[in-house]
Parts: structure tokens; C-alpha cells; sequence
């Protein structure tokens, strides 16, 4: 889906941060999609620029079947990458007026099989794009996703956008898999707390560098260490100082340095935390 781009954005893309002292995972990346009408990212640049800043392995979520399909063939070109495939929520919507939801639920239950794709997601729901005409068939195949995470021991990566009761009740409801994942996360902090108790990770992306995320920087500064994880959502999202770029894995660091000050640790523990966890999520990149 493309953004028209704002008008105080800097031509060309940012430069290279410096280098994180220990490696970490971009815990969510659509190297499949565009931005601006541009044409998508070349895959082996992108990864070779993350490399050069501490950035090694990438989550490659591909969220409707084009995605999905390319995810799967990627993973078996790149070492440095695990995906996930899903129906996203507004996806899903659009398919069940169609009548083809469950067509696409039994294709990415099939792609899922393979061995590098780790990760059921992102699914959950979406309120604010899609209205509540939606709302029933996004629930629905939140409820198909959940299972099919259990069923096949995967991770869960969730999208939740202005729909947090409803996700964490079905949560709840379901049973969340032994590895969920809140992606971007983007509640308060009693969101947090809950999600914590529960057991979930927390995925924070370059919207925690943003001067009008005060709460968010709030919650983040409440999660244990053991339950972080860091995303780009790429190609949006982008960090500060270049919000409104397109945003890509290599500017990792300045979103994991912003999560270090307000958790008031050092970087390099910070990053081991970071790459341990994803590694506990999703288990080894290594072939």
C-alpha cells in the first residue's frame, strides 16, 4: 500500500546510522512492497546494508497471497531470512465479500509448511481501515490464524490497530500460541502490563522515536528486557530524524538506541537482549 510522501522529507534515502556493537533481528520487514510508486526494494542491497549496521537477519512478513508467495521464495535465497505469511485483517475483509477467504486460509496454510516460514502473521484486526461491515470476517480469520499457529507450532505476529480490547479478549478467548508477538506495538501502558503478564512479546518500531509517542515510550519503558523485540514494518514507519522516508532494515539502530535511553540501559546489552529473544521466538537463521 502506498503513502503519498510528505513534503518535508529530504530527497534520497537516509544515511547509514553507525553500527549497533552486537547484531540484531528487523523482527518485521514487507520487502514486497513499495512506497511512493517506487518499484520494491532489491533484496540483496537491502540485506547488505542492514549487515553493515549490526542488522543480520530479517522477518520477512508477506500478509495477502502475492506476499505470501514471494516470502516463501525468498527464504529459500537468503540465509539472513525467516518469514511469515498471513491474510492481513483488511485483507481478509475484502475476501470474505468476495467469498474467497477460505481459499486464501487453505493456501497459506499449505505455504506455511515450509520450514523457514516461522511465523503466523501478521493477523488480528484493523479498525481503523476497514469499518464494521468488517469486523466480523477479520475476527473470524484472527480466530483461523491463532489456530493455525498452535497447529503448527509457529510464532504469532499480531497486527492491532485501534482494536486492542477486541484483540486481547480473543486472545484470550483462543488461547494465544506459546510464542505471540504484539508487532509494532502501539498501546499505553496498561496495554503492556497486560501483555507482559500474559507472556507476549513486544515488538516496538521507529514509531517509539517519534516526538508525539510519549505514552508509547511510557509503555516501553515498563517491558522486561526478556520480552522486547525491535521492527522496522518497513517500508514505513521510519525513525527520527527521517520520518516520512521510506524506511528499510539498515536504519535499525536508531530505533534500538532510543529504546536503550528510555529503558536506561546500554546499547550493547540492549542488542544481546534483542537478538536472544528473536532467536527464542523463531528459532535459528542458520541453514
Amino acid at each position: 500500500m502506498s503513502k503519498k510522501p510528505r513534503t518535508d522529507t529530504p530527497p534520497g534515502p537516509p544515511p547509514a546510522p553507525a553500527p549497533l556493537p552486537i547484531a540484531v533481528v528487523d523482527n518485521h520487514t514487507h520487502l514486497d512492497i513499495s512506497r511512493d510508486e517506487n518499484d520494491p526494494p532489491q533484496v540483496e542491497s537491502v540485506l547488505a546494508a542492514a549487515r553493515a549496521v549490526g542488522v543480520d537477519r530479517v522477518v520477512q512478513i508477506g500478509c495477502d497471497l502475492p506476499g505470501a508467495r514471494f516470502t516463501v521464495e525468498q527464504v529459500d535465497r537468503h540465509p539472513q531470512m525467516l518469514g511469515g505469511v498471513a491474510v492481513h485483517p483488511n485483507e481478509a475483509a475484502k475476501l470474505a465479500d468476495t467469498g474467497a477467504l477460505s481459499a486464501a486460509w487453505t493456501e497459506i496454510e499449505q505455504l506455511a509448511t515450509h520450514p523457514r516460514i516461522r511465523v503466523i502473521g501478521e493477523t488480528g484486526l484493523d479498525y481503523f481501515r476497514t469499518g464494521p461491515e468488517g469486523i466480523a470476517a477479520q475476527q473470524d480469520s484472527f480466530r483461523w490464524h491463532i489456530d493455525l499457529a498452535k497447529r503448527t507450532g509457529k510464532a504469532l505476529q499480531i497486527h492491532d490497530r485501534d482494536s486492542h480490547d477486541d484483540v486481547m479478549r480473543i486472545l484470550e478467548e483462543e488461547g494465544a500460541p506459546k510464542s505471540t508477538v504484539m508487532h509494532c506495538f502501539s498501546g499505553d501502558i496498561n496495554l503492556a502490563r497486560q501483555c507482559v503478564e500474559r507472556g507476549y512479546y513486544l515488538s516496538f518500531s521507529g514509531t517509539v522515536t517519534f516526538k508525539n509517542a510519549r505514552e508509547l515510550r511510557n509503555a516501553l519503558a515498563i517491558v522486561p528486557l526478556e520480552r522486547l523485540l525491535v521492527e522496522t514494518d518497513a517500508p514505513f514507519l521510519t525513525p527520527a530524524p527521517h520520518r516520512g522516508a521510506t524506511n528499510s532494515s539498515y536504519l535499525i539502530p536508531l530505533t534500538v538506541r532510543a529504546m536503550a535511553d528510555v529503558l536506561a540501559v546500554d546499547v550493547p546489552t540492549l542488542c544481546q537482549a534483542l537478538s536472544d529473544n528473536s532467536e527464542q521466538v523463531y528459532g535459528t537463521w542458520a541453514v
